[in-house]
């Protein structure tokens, strides 16, 4: 059995929604969950003729049910008696609503779950998709479900799907004047009166330049439904936003309605334990009185109310740009290449007109790739500056059907708004792969900014802190936006110390780093044409300070061609989403954090994640340093970002990296700590035959890494002062079971340098003839001399050394190679040169012969003092 239900306190979006769900659902059930709204129930005793039927809850055998159909709600405690079978194996649940997702959300099996103006919107969709045919009541009871959580489709919630839907139910015949009486109900007297002290009262102030609208007043005993009364009043004044507070019996009731983004009202009534949407919202507050009340509010709506958004605000800038020069081909060379939907046309430093990729799409297929873009560019087109408001802009592209606003600064053309900064401002979603320039990929991910000013209190040391505000300090000096970029605020997010700042420059980024060493001191090592600077301070600290840049690759694999950029820009050519965040450090924004495309829910997710389909492709040393955040952050690379790894594997993309870029990924990985999952995962993905086609991690090799991790661990407890390049003896455990022949292949393909790649291969087939000679020794006997220990490690790098530990299948031999680093390979002759000459050795072949003896007798305890010493080199000169 089917049964349709929706929360308690039914509302008409709970109600057209379950009407439309029955024409989904035919044969299902209906059944309000618990009580309704007062408007609801006074439409159903007025109409009842418009309703379906409706089938008591209790009169419903819940062990009967089969499919439960859930529209506008996906709260378990907002069901009523449903919820009791929530749990149960087999049932299907089928939701259909507009809300967010959240941790208390059921978890469905079926329906729809999408952010729009309603819920009536989502099933009526699936209605007009399948080209079902409504009577006039059923569309009527859908399109009264609109109207009220669109707010008459006035709401900034409000979608240009729910204005497709409604349009189509006025098609199907629903009646406007019944939908108008529903949402405006007759008021009682004792409504007229408190509607008459709400006029009386009613005050507008400015916060942060958004006009808001408080009203108050009181009465002896409760009135019903005020909720009302809000919407007649704010319809009356076409108020932005309305908050009104009533005092009845003990307690102070407080409605908030808006339909502007700068007010969020269920975010300020949360502020009083109500709740609600960003339009409607309610609170009830008990023991205060209406003064209290209203101070409290006063002070909520100064904290809380967003500064009203204009242009200057969501701007993208620097604007990318084309000559009035180009044709068609080379316009869409231009789209193409900056990932753009429009773009302005320009004649020298005058903007002449934007061309639409849609426009150059269809010129080209009607075959006129030649023709002059000036030919076919849009030349009217809203004039805006850093101060228009946002909603003049919203009108104009959704009356004019356009993509692209400029902005203005005099004449200069400073930024420009699009519609996908339009829809990511106002109906930004959950999650998305892009949030850069113009009408990207995906328009689904809002920008986020929070302040993490806390977080660096907490985190850094006071040093790090007060180089971070001189940062901050040199970018105010010059007018320059300033921010911390990638890794090192990733790691402050999880907690994790990183020292490594990389600083970004919304302008010029070399004189930055300039003016930053004149002021406090340093110097700076620049890179002209890549807009970089790397800044040395006074304590030798560094610090890479870059110009905000966009990169663009002529071929797969090949390196970028570099161009300034914005900081969106600048933040979408970076390899993953968690390395995406910015932190302001100017003055006036310190600790403001920008997340454009999802990153801080990724790092809570734990997830490594590409920005784009053709990352891999573009960049193909992305899939390492995927494999290397994965595993040193502990997270997971998300299941697409996996399959585009497969893919460019498949593609063979990787055969065509440089050797030194390879050699470059593959020392960061295996310069990590813990780099064996790293180097299976590698091996998962296929890519040990980019480094040689006979690489497999077979078992004896994997023994061999695993013991190269031991020795490595072990080696770095010993405090030695020796430097060690662990990715040399990973390297050569991995390449174990590799001939001779192939691992030279592999220096080759890895364009190690010709010396250490010689050293390398010489040393390793040492190490086998080493081994094996040591084996053949242990057989004859247990006794090893420790001249002869001295004699089989010293011919080996470090390194090379370590590799021979790890290879080495017995302890002992693990054993000789310990005593050597920590006793052995520092023993060294009292006697010198010039004590042999003083003893009468000339000069020549038979010193060091000497020295040799005198060394292993050393080692061997033949020789304890310097007089030993003597009395022996003298013997050997007999």
């Amino acid at each position: 059995m089917d049964v349709i239900t929706t929360h308690t306190n039914a509302d008409f979006d709970c109600l057209g929604a379950m009407a439309a769900a029955s024409r989904l659902y035919p044969g299902a059930l209906i059944a309000f969950s618990g009580s309704q709204e007062k408007g609801v129930r006074d439409f159903v005793e007025r109409h009842p003729d418009y309703l379906p039927h409706f089938t008591r809850a209790k009169d419903i055998s819940l062990e009967a049910i089969t499919r439960l159909i859930i529209v506008d709600c996906q709260q378990e405690t907002r069901i009523g008696r449903f919820a009791e079978i929530l749990e149960r194996p087999g049932l299907e649940i089928h939701i259909y609503d507009h809300h967010p997702v959240t941790d208390e959300s059921v978890v469905p099996t079926g329906g729809t779950i999408r952010v729009c103006g309603s819920a009536s919107t989502l099933l009526a969709a699936h209605l007009m998709e399948s080209d079902v045919v409504l009577n006039a009541e059923e569309a009527t009871l859908i399109l009264l479900g609109i109207h009220e959580d669109t707010g008459r489709l006035l709401f900034p919630s409000a979608t240009p799907e729910d204005y497709r839907v409604a349009g189509w139910l006025l098609g199907q015949g629903a009646r406007l004047t019944v939908v108008a009486d529903a949402l405006t109900p007759e008021l009682t007297r004792a409504q007229m009166g408190l509607l008459k002290q709400l006029l009386t009262t009613l005050k507008t102030s400015t916060v942060h330049g958004v006009v808001i609208s408080i009203a108050h007043a009181s009465s002896d005993h409760y009135i019903g439904d005020i909720a009302s009364l809000a919407h007649l009043m704010r319809d009356m004044e076409n108020m932005d936003a309305l908050f009104i507070a009533v005092a009845m019996e003990r307690h102070v009731y407080l409605v908030a309605r808006s339909h502007i983004p700068e007010i969020d009202a269920g975010e300020i009534m949360k502020g009083f334990q109500g709740g609600g949407h960003a339009t409607a919202a309610s609170a009830v507050v008990h023991d205060h009185t209406l003064k209290q009340v209203l101070e409290r509010l006063d002070g909520v709506l100064h904290r809380s109310v967003k500064r009203q958004v204009t242009a200057g605000s969501i701007m993208s800038k620097p604007v990318k740009t084309m000559p009035d020069s180009v044709d068609i081909a080379g316009a869409r060379e231009f789209l193409t290449r900056y990932n753009c939907n429009a773009m302005p046309v320009m004649s020298g430093e005058k903007m002449v007109g934007v061309i639409s990729r849609k426009t150059v799409e269809k010129a080209l297929h009607h075959g006129l790739d030649a023709s002059p873009v000036t030919d076919f560019m849009h030349t009217e087109y809203l004039i805006a500056t850093a101060d228009t408001p946002l909603a003049d802009i919203q009108a104009y592209m959704v009356t004019g059907n356009r993509r692209f606003v400029p902005v203005f600064d005099g004449t200069h053309l400073a930024g420009a708004v699009t519609r996908t900064d339009l829809m990511r401002h106002m109906y930004g979603g959950r999650r998305g792969q892009s949030a850069a320039l113009y009408d990207l990929a995906s328009l689904n991910v809002p920008t986020r900014t929070r302040s993490v000013a806390g977080l660096l209190g907490k985190r850094l040391s006071a040093e790090i802190r007060e180089t971070l505000q001189q940062l901050g300090d040199a970018g105010d000096g010059l007018g320059l936006s300033v921010y911390v970029v990638g890794g090192f605020v990733r790691d402050l997010l999880l907690g994790t110390a990183n020292l490594d700042i990389d600083v970004t420059v919304e302008g010029d980024g070399i004189l930055f780093a300039e003016y930053f060493a004149g002021r406090y001191g340093g110097r700076v090592r620049s890179h002209q044409k890549f807009g970089t600077a790397v800044l040395i301070l006074p304590d030798g600290r560094k610090i890479d300070v870059a110009s905000t840049r966009l990169e663009y690759y002529d071929s797969p694999g090949a390196l970028p061609t570099v161009e300034r950029a914005s900081l969106r820009h600048d933040l979408y050519r970076r390899d993953f989403t968690v390395n995406t965040l910015a932190l302001c450090i100017n003055k006036g924004r310190f600790g403001q954090l920008t997340d454009h495309f999802g990153a801080q829910q990724d790092i809570q997710e734990r997830v490594v994640r590409v920005l784009h389909n053709l990352s891999f492709v573009e960049d193909p040393t992305r899939v390492f340093r995927a494999i290397r955040f994965e595993q040193r952050l502990g997270f997971h690379i998300a299941p697409h970002s996996e399959n585009l790894i497969r893919s460019a594997v498949r593609m063979h993309l990787l055969d065509k990296l440089g050797g030194e870029r390879l050699l470059s990924e593959l020392v960061q990985i295996m310069r990590e700590k813990e780099p064996m999952a790293a180097i299976g995962r590698m091996s998962s993905f296929g890519l040990l035959h980019v480094i040689h086609p006979a690489l497999k991690l077979i078992p004896d090799t994997e023994r061999v890494l695993q013991e190269a991790r031991q020795v490595m661990a072990w080696f770095r407890l010993l405090y030695l002062e020796d430097r060690c390049e662990p990715w040399q003896v990973y390297l050569l455990a991995l390449c174990d079971g590799l001939t001779p022949e192939a691992f030279s292949d592999v220096c080759n393909r890895l364009a190690i340098p010709g010396r250490l790649a010689s050293q390398l291969c010489s040393q390793r087939h040492q190490v086998f003839t080493t081994l094996n000679a040591i084996k053949r020794r242990l057989k004859l006997t247990a006794e090893v001399r420790n001249s002869q220990i001295y004699a089989w490690c010293s011919v080996f790098t470090l390194e090379m050394l370590l590799y021979l530990a790890a290879r080495a299948r017995s302890e002992q031999i693990r054993r000789f190679v310990s005593f050597y680093l920590t006793r052995l390979r520092t023993v060294v002759p009292l006697l010198d040169g010039d004590d042999l000459s003083r003893l009468g050795l000339k000069p020549g072949p038979l010193i060091g012969r000497i020295k040799n003896r005198l060394l292993q007798a050393r080692l061997d305890g033949e020789v304890n003092s310097r007089d030993d010493e003597e009395r022996l080199a003298s013997s050997l000169l007999l």
